[in-house]
């Protein structure tokens, strides 16, 4: 990550969110690849292109239970004149020594097992008496109960054309194909091809490390009794699912008294174990507001480039926002209101692309789409200020979610959108488009 200090201007300067959040990613960097168990891989995105060193399948072998047999030897079979052959054997996945099928025989064959040489198709075992001298049969019996089933003769009711049911070797991939590029954030299947193919490992972005503190005396933790004046403190639970969800390693820290002090030596603390770190509450202009007080000296001589910087925003929630670096490795630090709408929206405009970045992927961003108002009235908006408001999106319409108070838990729950409201608009009528970003 950069090490440069955030830009600076006057104490009354109104900034943008474009050029808060431009400022974020100006200092933000992707970390810096590592190699990676594959299960401690998940989620994080690939650095360099993965080649196929083996083809998948290895080899042709069976896509069903069912025998191993020559076309020539099934032509014409029917229930009426069953083909009737010599089994010479068993074929289970895994075995290394195969039979070889010779005219008028056939080898019981098992799901993934190779196709034995001299084999031309595979015949389904529903199409075959299985053995017994009777009728179709649905399936085989157990070899540890009927061992003589891989002997004897079997009747074959149906022809077979030629390489029916067989998986042929490279029909996944060849090798020497590239399996996945970088840039792929690698989930389940992509684990699963890896595995696949042999690789035990592989090099990619480590999920950033996302520390979350919640300042605040009145902050109690869900769980405990509440005293008079206290709240619950939603804040850190909020904020820490938000990275985790935007697939970050996110750890809690228990909200911090309305100390200075106290707060710096925590932030101190956490640092070793800090990709990034974010706080909720505590910026604005209040007497008790302590991460400001906190950190608004943070960097000297000692840490040249390190400072954290306070900023009113024109937005609507959200306006006090800090940002900057903090400790001898420069750890971003993203200073948070404390209000739970305007912390939220916050971290989903400034918090949620700088963890992207780390991580690095190349679309930061949540997706945007332009949708109708579907609103009983105009929605009303502040001059000069881009306002986000909840809402619930369907079909292409978008619906406001409660009012416009940051401190509304329970509308913020039942949102899956922000429409936004640009700085020059005072109002929006029912029925105009507008931008919506999508939260889920």
């Amino acid at each position: 990550m950069s090490s440069a200090a955030p830009r600076t201007t006057g104490q009354d300067h109104l900034w943008s969110v474009d050029e808060h959040l431009e400022d974020i990613l100006a200092t933000v960097r992707p970390l810096e690849p590592i190699e990676l168990q594959l299960l401690d891989a998940l989620g994080c995105v690939l650095v360099e292109d993965v080649t196929v060193p083996v083809s998948l399948p290895p080899f042709d072998n069976s896509s069903m239970d069912g025998y191993a047999v020559r076309v020539a030897d099934v032509a014409g079979a029917s229930e009426e004149f069953p083909a009737v052959l010599e089994v010479v054997g068993d074929v289970a996945a895994g075995q290394a020594d195969l039979l070889h099928v010779g005219p008028g025989q056939a080898a019981r064959i098992m799901t993934g097992a190779p196709l034995p040489p001299g084999a031309e198709t595979v015949v389904p075992v529903e199409w075959t008496d299985g053995g017994l001298g009777e009728g179709p049969v649905s399936g085989m019996r157990a070899r540890a109960l009927a061992p003589e089933g891989a002997s004897g003769q079997v009747r074959v009711h149906r022809p077979a054309e030629a390489r029916a049911h067989v998986r042929a070797k490279g029909s996944d991939v060849k090798a020497g194909d590239r399996a996945l590029e970088a840039g792929t954030v690698l989930g389940p299947p992509q684990i699963a091809l890896l595995a696949a193919i042999g690789r035990g490992t592989v090099r990619v972005r480590p999920r950033p490390r996302v520390v979350v503190l919640s300042t605040g005396s009145e902050l109690v933790q869900p769980g405990e009794e509440l005293g008079s004046g206290q709240i619950y403190d939603s804040n850190s639970f909020a904020l820490t699912a938000a990275a985790r969800d935007a697939g970050a390693l996110a750890y809690r820290v228990g909200a911090v008294a309305d100390d200075a002090e106290t707060l710096r030596s925590t932030i101190e603390d956490q640092l070793i174990r800090a990709d990034l770190l974010v706080t909720t509450g505590g910026v604005s202009v209040g007497a008790y507001d302590v991460v400001k007080e906190a950190l608004s000296h943070v960097g000297d001589e000692d840490e040249p480039g390190s400072g954290v910087e306070f900023r009113k925003l024109a937005m609507q929630p959200g306006k006090p926002q800090g940002f900057g670096s903090i400790g001898p490795d420069h750890t971003p630090l993203l200073a948070l209101p404390g209000n739970p709408v305007s912390s939220y929206v916050s971290f989903e405009l400034f918090v949620r692309p700088a963890i992207r970045t780390l991580m690095g992927l190349k679309d930061v961003h949540r997706p945007r789409v332009t949708a109708t108002l579907s609103a009983d009235r105009a929605l009303g908006s502040p001059k000069g200020r881009r306002q986000f408001l909840r809402g619930a999106y369907a079909d292409g319409a978008v619906t406001p979610v409660g009012g416009t108070g940051s401190h509304l838990v329970a509308a913020l729950a039942q949102a899956d959108a922000l429409i936004v409201v640009p700085e020059d608009v005072e109002s929006v009528e029912p029925g105009a488009e507008v931008e919506v970003v999508l939260l889920g």
